[in-house]
């Protein structure tokens, strides 16, 4: 599945946070991830982040397609990270 995962986290957690991602996904901009992983990948990110988030503060939205092809993307400005393979 394609997905776009997007956290708000407190300062003190947020550096576990981005290592955390860019162990499983593209990093696009502050905050924000994009690609492909399986459903057992991204249940262990989530019980990975469950260890050190407070989800009294903290939050994590994730918005799941099918394939990236369904999803249309625009880009205004200087784009973060590519994330398109040059071969």
């Amino acid at each position: 599945m394609y997905i776009i995962l997007v956290y708000d986290i407190n300062e003190k957690r947020v550096g576990k946070m981005l290592k955390l991602c860019r162990r499983y996904l593209h990093w696009i901009q502050n905050s924000v991830f994009e690609g492909e992983i399986s459903e057992v990948k991204l249940k262990e990110l989530l019980s990975e982040a469950s260890d050190f988030i407070d989800e009294s503060e903290d939050s994590i939205i994730i918005f799941k397609n099918t394939d990236k092809k369904w999803l249309d993307k625009q880009i205004v400005g200087k784009e973060r990270n590519s994330t398109d393979n040059f071969l």
